[in-house]
């Protein structure tokens, strides 16, 4: 669903992924922001280095999307039942949301924990190469063979929570910021056009993402340390992953890779709802 735009994507992922694992650790690497890292992965690793893990990503994400608009979508006239449209209703978005984030988080939690693992053994890091995974299928199977088939679901309770909190922030301010444009716009000539619903699309799923991000970021932080450890006693409770994180670097550790995250967020969120609206109007289904 994001098309050409794959490539900045990956190393967004990339760096961010980089930034949560090495600027929370107690001892390893530390980089300056998202631009140091993607500029050290360069210099280490050459241009290779930034697709690490990027297959089960981009596998994972358009898997995702598709599922959870579809969820949404259905949960949200199940809900509306024979209530009169007259604009969004939080007590529909919600939970239609947030139930679609719960089904897909376990969709995602196998493939992102692929890709962490993936993107986190470049030889900048401090993994060990006979503990380094060959493919992202080697990666799996050694994580089920060594950890058995609940090792390859480390870090659900993480996701789980990301999934349905983002996704509910996300909606709410995409149905919010749509209904209201949409208003404004309803006695004007710019009302009707795809030039019109494009603009639309790309601002609201745009600020959505970038609403969404910004408050779950921490959750998706202390999903990438709880995947990426090495012991498998470590503590998988994200909040008391995030509480140790805050006892030793601060606020700032809660939101490592903020900044490839919100570079990444706007223009996804937007390709995505641009997507989703047109194909509904491709296929002829009206929105509320």
């Amino acid at each position: 669903m994001l098309g050409g735009n794959d490539c900045i994507f990956g190393v967004c992922f990339l760096c961010q992924v980089k930034l949560q694992k090495h600027n929370t650790d107690v001892q390893g690497l530390r980089y300056k922001n998202g631009l140091h890292c993607a500029s050290r992965i360069l210099q280490t690793e050459g241009v290779k280095g930034l697709y690490r893990g990027a297959t089960s990503s981009f596998l994972g994400m358009a898997f995702e999307s598709s599922l959870m608009f579809g969820i949404y979508s259905q949960a949200k006239l199940f809900l509306r039942g024979t209530l009169p449209d007259d604009g969004p209703r939080p007590e529909i978005i919600v939970p239609s949301a947030m139930f679609g984030g719960a089904i897909i988080s376990f969709v995602l939690c196998p493939t992102e924990l692929v890709k962490c693992r993936m993107q986190i053994q470049g030889t900048d890091s401090l993994v060990p190469n006979f503990r380094r995974y060959k493919s992202p299928l080697d990666c799996a199977v050694q994580t089920v063979k060594n950890e058995g088939v609940t090792g390859i679901f480390r870090g659900g309770s993480a996701t789980l929570l990301r999934e349905c909190a983002g996704n509910a922030v996300f909606f709410t301010v995409y149905e919010y910021l749509r209904y209201h444009i949409h208003s404004r716009l309803e006695d004007s000539k710019l009302k009707d056009g795809y030039l019109v619903d494009m603009g639309i699309g790309v601002f609201t799923g745009g600020l959505g993402g970038i609403a969404c991000w910004s408050a779950v970021l921490p959750f998706d932080v202390a999903k990438t340390i709880i995947q990426t450890s090495s012991d498998k006693a470590t503590e998988r409770n994200p909040f008391k992953v995030l509480s140790s994180i805050h006892k030793r670097a601060g606020l700032k550790g809660c939101y490592a890779g903020l900044g490839p995250t919100i570079v990444r967020a706007f223009p996804a969120n937007a390709a995505a709802i641009v997507a989703w609206e047109f194909s509904m109007k491709m296929l002829g289904i009206k929105r509320d």
